[in-house]
C-alpha cells in the first residue's frame, strides 16, 4: 500500500511529476472538483448537535427507547457487579475455606451471569431494531426532502453524490445509533459502576486510578482531531467515487463511442487509490491511538498491582490480600472500556461525517417556497402570459429578458429558435419548475407564485426533450400519471396517437420490460411513451420540447393528423427545430439570445422576408434540400 501511496505523490502532483493518460497537468484537486467535490471542511466532525438531532429520530419509538435504556443501565451495572463477585468469593468462601458458602456463592455468580447474557441478548436486540427504525425514518425523511427541492438544486449536485447520502452516509448514520450511542453508554456506566464500587473498596488506591485518568484524556484530545479530519477525508473521497462511477454507467454510449475507456479507467483508478491512500491514513492515525490506549491501560494495572501489593503488606494498612485482589479486577474492568471506547469514538466520527452529509441535504431549503394559502382553481381554462418575464440560472447572467406574450385557450403556440436561446426554459417556467426572478407568469391571470405547483401539474402534460421512463413494463411508464388506468384506456391513447402497432411492435407489447432507462426501447418508441403518458393526462395544457426529434418521418408523418386533433382544444406549446411541425400553429415565439424576437402567426412571420422566422425557414429548407441530396 505504501508503493501505491508513493506512486500517487508522484503521479498527482505536478511539481512531482505528470500524470499519465490524464491530459496535461490534471492534480488530485482537479480530478476532485470534476468528480463533484464541494465539501465544507471547517466544522466540528464530533457535533452534540447532531447527536442531538439523530436523537431526536427515536422519540417516535418511546417504548423501544425505554426497554433499551433499562437493558443499558442494567448491563452496565451488571459488569462491575460480577467483577465485584469475583473478588469477593476469593475473599470470602476461599479464603476461610467454606465449601458450603463456596458453593452457593458460585451457583449465585452463574446465574447472575446468564441474567447478565440475557440482558446482553436483548440490548444488541433492540439496539439493532431502534437503528433500523432510525435509519428508514431519516432515508424516508431525506427523500421527502429532496422532492420538495426545485430543479436548480438537482442540476448542481451529482446524481452520484445524493446516492451516497442515501446508501453509504445513511449506512454510517445507522452504525452511530445501533453501535456507537448505546455501546459507549454501556461502557461508560461500566466504568463508573467500577468506580464507585473501587471507591467504597479502597479510596486511596481509587485516587491513583484518577490520577491516571488525565494521560488517557489527553491522548484522546490530541488525537481527536486528527481522526476527525481522517474520516471526513475518506467519507468524501468515497463520494467521489460513487459519483464518477454514476456518471459512467449513465454516459457508457459517449465514453465508448469516443474510445474514452482508457481515460476514464485511469480517472478512476486515481480516485480509487486516493480513496486508498486516505484509508491508509485513517487506518495508521487509529492503528496508533488504539494500541498507546491499550497500553496506557496496561500500565496502569501494572502501577496499580504494586501500590496494591505495597499496602497489602504494610502491616499498619487494614487492606488484606483479597481486597487488593478484588480491587485488582475492577480496575481491569475500569480501564478495559478504553479500548472499546476508542473504537466507538472512532465510528463516532465516521457517522458524524455521515451525519453532517445527510442533515447538510435536510438544511438546505428550496430557492423559493409555495404560500401556506396557494390557490387551486376550481375550473381552468389554460390561458397562458408572460409578462416582463426575466429569468437566469446563475445569478448575472439572463436566460430570458423581458418576454411578454399571450397564449388564448385552445390555442397552440411553436417556440423556435437557435440553440440556447431560452425555449425550453420558457416552458420550464410555464411548468412552474423554476419562479421567475423579474415579470410575472400568469396562468388563467393567476401568477403561478401564488398557485400551488402540484394542482398545477395537474392540468399540465409534458413531453421533456429528454424523455425518461421508469423501471417496469411499457404499460406502467405510460399509467405514471393515472396509476388506475385501464390497459383499454392506454391502448385508446395509443390508438388516437396512431402509434400503437410501433409500441405493439416492441417483443412483449405494452408487457414489454423497458429496462434501464428504457434502454430496451428504440428512442422513437421511448418519446412515443412520453407522448403517451401526457396525452392519458387530459391535460389543459400541453408542453411537447421537442417531442418528435427522436420520430423517424413517416411516423412522425402518421402523427401529425392525429396532433392536431388532440391539441385541439388545449393550450400547447411545441418547442421544436423542426420547422414542419410547426405549420398548424395559432402563434409563434421566436427566441435569440433570451428575447423574444418575433411573435405572430406563422404566415405572417412568413410574409416579412426579412424576419427571424422567415430566415430560420429558409435555412431549414436549405438543410432539407441538402439532406435529400
Amino acid at each position: 500500500m505504501r508503493d501505491v501511496s508513493e506512486d500517487l505523490d508522484s503521479r498527482l502532483h505536478p511539481q512531482r511529476g505528470k500524470v499519465a493518460g490524464i491530459v496535461d497537468h490534471r492534480t488530485l484537486d482537479s480530478i476532485r472538483r470534476e468528480a463533484g467535490e464541494a465539501e465544507e471542511r471547517d466544522r466540528a466532525p464530533l457535533s452534540f448537535h447532531l447527536i442531538r438531532r439523530l436523537f431526536g429520530f427515536t422519540l417516535p419509538y418511546p417504548g423501544k427507547l425505554v426497554l433499551l435504556m433499562t437493558a443499558v443501565f442494567v448491563r452496565s451495572v451488571q459488569m462491575p457487579l460480577l467483577a465485584w463477585a469475583v473478588g469477593a468469593i476469593i475473599r470470602g468462601p476461599v479464603a476461610q475455606k467454606d465449601e458450603n458458602a463456596f458453593f452457593w456463592w458460585v451457583l449465585g455468580f452463574a446465574l447472575f451471569a446468564l441474567f447478565s447474557e440475557i440482558t446482553f441478548h436483548f440490548r444488541i436486540k433492540w439496539a439493532l431494531q431502534l437503528g433500523e427504525s432510525v435509519i428508514h425514518d431519516l432515508r424516508a425523511t431525506l427523500f421527502r426532502h429532496w422532492l420538495r427541492l426545485d430543479m436548480g438544486y438537482f442540476n448542481s449536485h451529482a446524481v452520484g453524490r445524493l446516492i451516497g447520502r442515501l446508501t453509504g452516509d445513511a449506512e454510517n448514520v445507522r452504525v452511530g445509533v445501533q453501535n456507537v450511542l448505546f455501546v459507549s453508554l454501556v461502557q461508560a456506566g461500566q466504568m463508573l459502576g467500577c468506580a464507585v464500587l473501587m471507591l467504597w473498596e479502597d479510596w486511596v488506591l481509587f485516587l491513583a486510578v484518577l490520577g491516571m485518568a488525565p494521560i488517557a484524556w489527553g491522548l484522546n484530545r490530541i488525537f481527536r482531531a486528527r481522526l476527525g479530519a481522517a474520516y471526513r477525508n475518506q467519507s468524501d473521497s468515497y463520494s467521489r467515487i460513487t459519483a464518477t462511477m454514476a456518471e459512467s454507467v449513465s454516459g457508457i454510449r459517449v465514453t465508448q463511442s469516443f474510445s474514452r475507456e482508457g481515460v476514464n479507467a485511469e480517472h478512476f483508478r486515481y480516485l480509487v487509490v486516493d480513496h486508498s491512500r486516505l484509508n491508509m491514513v485513517s487506518a495508521r492515525t487509529s492503528g496508533l491511538f488504539l494500541p498507546l490506549l491499550e497500553l496506557s491501560g496496561q500500565l496502569f494495572l501494572a502501577l496499580l498491582v504494586v501500590l496494591g501489593g505495597w499496602r497489602a503488606l504494610q502491616p499498619d494498612i487494614a487492606m488484606s490480600l483479597g481486597s487488593v485482589i478484588q480491587f485488582f479486577f475492577l480496575a481491569g474492568l475500569f480501564f478495559s472500556p478504553i479500548t472499546v471506547l476508542g473504537n466507538m469514538f472512532n465510528e463516532a466520527l465516521s457517522s458524524m461525517a455521515g451525519a453532517e452529509k445527510v442533515f447538510g441535504v435536510l438544511d438546505t431549503q428550496p430557492a423559493w417556497e409555495e404560500p401556506l394559502d396557494a390557490e387551486e382553481p376550481e375550473s381552468f381554462a389554460g390561458r397562458v402570459e408572460f409578462r416582463e418575464v426575466g429569468f437566469s440560472y446563475v445569478p448575472g447572467r439572463r436566460v430570458l429578458e423581458n418576454v411578454s406574450f399571450v397564449a388564448e385557450p385552445g390555442h397552440c403556440v411553436a417556440i423556435v429558435g437557435a440553440t440556447g436561446g431560452g425555449k425550453s426554459t420558457l416552458a420550464s417556467l410555464i411548468a412552474k419548475f423554476y419562479l421567475p426572478e423579474s415579470g410575472e407568469v400568469l396562468l388563467d391571470g393567476i401568477d403561478t407564485r401564488r398557485l400551488s405547483g402540484t394542482w398545477l401539474r395537474g392540468h399540465l402534460g409534458i413531453v421533456p426533450q429528454q424523455n425518461h421512463l421508469f423501471g417496469g413494463t411499457i404499460l406502467d411508464n405510460i399509467r405514471v400519471v393515472r396509476p388506475g388506468a385501464t390497459e383499454a384506456e392506454v391502448c385508446e391513447a395509443l390508438q388516437r396517437l396512431d402509434c400503437l402497432d410501433a409500441i405493439e411492435g416492441a417483443p412483449g407489447g405494452l408487457r414489454a420490460e423497458v429496462g434501464e432507462r428504457g434502454a430496451s426501447l428504440s428512442l422513437g418508441q421511448r418519446q412515443l411513451v412520453c407522448f403517451a403518458r401526457a396525452l392519458l393526462a387530459d391535460p389543459e395544457i400541453l408542453i411537447l420540447d421537442e417531442a418528435t426529434s427522436a420520430i423517424d418521418p413517416i411516423t412522425e408523418a402518421r402523427t401529425q393528423k392525429a396532433m392536431r386533433r388532440l391539441l385541439r382544444g388545449r393550450t400547447s406549446f411545441i418547442v421544436a427545430h423542426r420547422l414542419s411541425t410547426l405549420r398548424h400553429a395559432d402563434q409563434v415565439l421566436v427566441m435569440e439570445h433570451g428575447r423574444l424576437v418575433e411573435q405572430g402567426s406563422p404566415a405572417d412571420l412568413l410574409a416579412h422576408h426579412d424576419g427571424a422566422f422567415a430566415s430560420l425557414w429558409r435555412k431549414a429548407g436549405m438543410v432539407a434540400e441538402q439532406d435529400s441530396d
